[in-house]
């Protein structure tokens, strides 16, 4: 289905209307905490699946509040007079917010979602009817050009961005607007762009509706709508990732063979980056047979840019394609046409020597350095949210690990990072542990292991010797030949603060 066959957006040319509307809203509590007050936290969790059972038998009132979730969220008629008790009814008629019903109803011409911003903004995101959350469960999953709400993509990309105040920012493949609106908080200017103009469209009404400055909006592919000399010190993307045999849905396809799109997106943010700047990306990419999926990463990595690329999760080509045949809500059709759409992307799998596809997160920076850094790894585990200031304070310390040869380490002076903690493994009873674990309680929550050197070192570190005088006391202590132990043990610490566990104290 294309745009044209999707019902009209409200009209971006009111903000009045719009800024009346967002003052009836917070009037009423219509807030991601109000609606968390409302429903309760069963039924608030079920909306995010697309679940709208609990949140309708939890508004069988007629508050203004319980109105407007049955009208904005559940996309349940309601009648004309009792809204316009507390809503600019006229104006979101005239404006396209609202469109009359039947039997002097009114009903919601698009999804608007309450969202919470970092800083306790509340705003809206506008998205297309029964698609707040995306996938299966929206009404218009299948349409081509239908425009989805936040889901997990879109929060775990804003809450791994960099948020420190810049000049210019870039949104790539806008959708709803989510990571521009979060953008237009710290950033000067804001340019979102998207192949689609009804996401464009979308991510007008989200700015206006959450009371943001306007972004620069253009319609393109990637950086098509960019010119030569635009350059930005932050760069996100939520891209259409999925790996797929054909372009069918244009929030998720895009169309591109394979990988190639996501890997087109990397390798073109390096030419776009101002110095220092940052360029943050969701991905997938393919594990092929007889290549390092890491080495397939690193050969992304533009000229001029450290990166830091985690992979987050693996699935085998069979999972992958069922996640999204359900995303599109293939599985509720016809049962041949299932088995079609599956065997085409196995098809596709099977041709490209594909055995499973990764997702994670791509963060570059923009640099001066000589020899860049390029980290890829492999964790799967919880993190703590927000990370932005975890991923700055990754590549300040790849910053101190480049200027410092291992004689500068040893002169350093460390002390010990937020909440780390160190655990003993070993069988009860025995003298010794078996080995120590280091684990970190904030941020990425890594876990690595230490020797006796490396656990005793750590523990002592406070900012106050040099790690040249911790490792002569510790040699002393053991009994091991000081000279020995300084030359072996710089890459355990270079280790140690590439992950945070240590940090520079100059």
């Amino acid at each position: 289905m294309s745009n044209a066959t999707l019902p009209p957006l409200p009209s971006a040319d009111r903000p009045d209307v719009a800024a009346r509307l967002r003052e009836a809203l917070l009037a009423a509590s219509f807030t991601a905490d109000g609606l968390l007050e409302l429903l309760g936290a069963p039924a608030y969790a079920a909306l995010a699946r697309s679940e709208t059972v609990p949140a309708l038998r939890a508004t069988r009132g007629d508050t203004p509040l319980e109105t407007l979730v049955r009208l904005f969220l559940l996309q349940q008629p309601v009648p004309h007079a009792r809204v316009a008790e507390f809503l600019p009814v006229r104006a979101c008629v005239d404006a396209g917010w609202l469109v009359p019903t039947g039997a002097d109803e009114v009903a919601a011409a698009v999804d608007v979602r309450p969202y919470g911003g970092p800083g306790g903004e509340d705003w809206f995101i506008v998205s297309d009817l029964g698609c707040a959350v995306g996938g299966a469960g929206g009404i218009g999953s299948k349409d081509e050009g239908v425009v989805l709400g936040v889901g997990g993509a879109s929060t775990t990309l804003a809450g791994i961005t960099v948020r420190r105040p810049v000049s210019a920012a870039l949104d790539l493949g806008a959708g709803s607007g989510i990571q521009a609106l979060h953008a237009a908080q710290h950033a000067t200017r804001v340019t979102a762009t998207d192949l689609n103009p009804r996401a464009l469209h979308s991510t007008a009404l989200t700015l206006a509706l959450s009371g943001a400055p306007a972004a620069d909006l253009r319609q393109g592919s990637l950086f098509e709508p960019v010119r030569d000399d635009e350059t930005y010190d932050l760069i996100v993307s939520n891209p259409p990732f999925v790996i797929s045999p054909g372009a069918r849905l244009t929030y998720r396809d895009g169309g591109m063979g394979g990988d190639d799109l996501c890997r087109s997106l990397v390798q073109g943010a390096g030419e776009r980056l101002n110095d220092g700047g940052f360029a943050q990306f969701l991905a997938n990419w393919q594990h092929v047979e007889g290549e390092d999926w890491q080495d397939r990463l690193r050969s992304w990595v533009p000229r001029g840019c450290d990166a830091w690329i985690v992979q987050r999760e693996v699935q085998d080509v069979t999972q992958y394609a069922e996640l999204w045949l359900r995303d599109a809500g293939d599985h509720r059709g016809d049962p041949a046409e299932y088995q079609a759409h599956y065997d085409a992307w196995l098809d596709e799998f099977e041709a490209r020597k594909v055995k499973a596809v990764g997702f994670g997160w791509i963060t570059l920076r923009k640099t001066a350095a000589a020899e860049p850094v390029i980290t890829v790894e492999e964790w799967s585990y919880a993190v703590e949210q927000p990370l932005g200031d975890t991923v700055v304070a990754h590549f300040e310390r790849l910053d101190y690990l480049r200027a410092h040869d291992d004689a500068a380490l040893l002169a350093g002076r460390f002390r010990l990072g937020t909440e780390v903690v160190q655990e003993q493994v070993g069988l009860p009873g025995a003298e010794d542990p078996e080995h120590v674990v280091l684990r970190q309680h904030r941020g990425m929550r890594r876990a690595t292991k230490v020797d006796t050197v490396g656990a005793g070192f750590a523990g002592v570190c406070d900012g106050s010797l040099s790690a040249g005088r911790i490792l002569d006391a510790i040699a002393q202590l053991v009994g091991e030949d000081p000279v020995s132990l300084r030359d072996r043990t710089p890459a355990q610490i270079r280790l140690l603060v590439e992950q945070g566990f240590l940090e520079p104290a100059e």
